[in-house]
């Protein structure tokens, strides 16, 4: 049971409901954590919207979601982590080889490869980057909108994790597991 009530799409504040509508339109159904970002109309909007933006941004479905993967596991989300894989799987086309490259934060593409673990030392060192990360970047290809999308989906998929840990979010997609160290720890 969530510690944070997820409302029924019929009882969230009016002010939600249009955006509910049209989250349901882009998920084909309204998952859990997007009803509870409900709550706050404004919450809800404002991550919405940003992520509606981002989806037409110029770095790709495919690297979206492997940012998304890669992100969710170094955050131990297991929300996350179901989210994130039931939609690679379904709409993006990844294979269980490269949902698994992307959970250990790496990609079977080596172009990709560079902007996901880019994301991932963008969360293991709360942004502090080197030169030599962004040249590395822009040798793959990237350029300075695609490094600032980059920023955005490890942004946001970091923010979803952390809602969704603190509401302790019931799981709406076939449950995926967070890896745990060799002594069963979480890592």
């Amino acid at each position: 049971m969530s510690r944070l009530p997820v409302p029924a799409a019929d009882e969230a504040p009016l002010a939600s409901r249009d955006v509910l509508r049209a989250a349901a339109e882009r998920f084909g159904r309204v998952p859990n954590v997007v009803r509870l970002l409900s709550v706050s109309p404004a919450a809800l909007q404002g991550f919405l919207g940003l992520l509606t933006a981002l989806d037409d941004g110029t770095l790709g479905a495919q690297t979206s979601a492997r940012i998304a993967l890669a992100i969710a596991e170094e955050n131990k989300c297991e929300y996350c982590l179901s989210l994130h894989t039931d939609r690679a799987r379904r709409h993006t086309g990844l294979d269980d080889a490269e949902i698994t490259a992307n959970r250990s934060g790496s990609s079977n593409d080596p172009r990709a490869e560079v902007a996901v673990r880019f994301a991932v030392k963008l969360l293991r060192t709360r942004g502090v980057v080197g030169d030599d990360d962004i040249r590395a970047l822009k040798t793959a290809g990237y350029d300075d909108g695609q490094i600032i999308e980059i920023v955005l989906h490890a942004g946001i998929n970091t923010l979803t994790a952390h809602l969704s840990k603190v509401a302790d979010t019931e799981i709406d997609f076939p449950a995926i597991k967070a890896r745990r160290s060799s002594t069963g720890e979480e890592s």
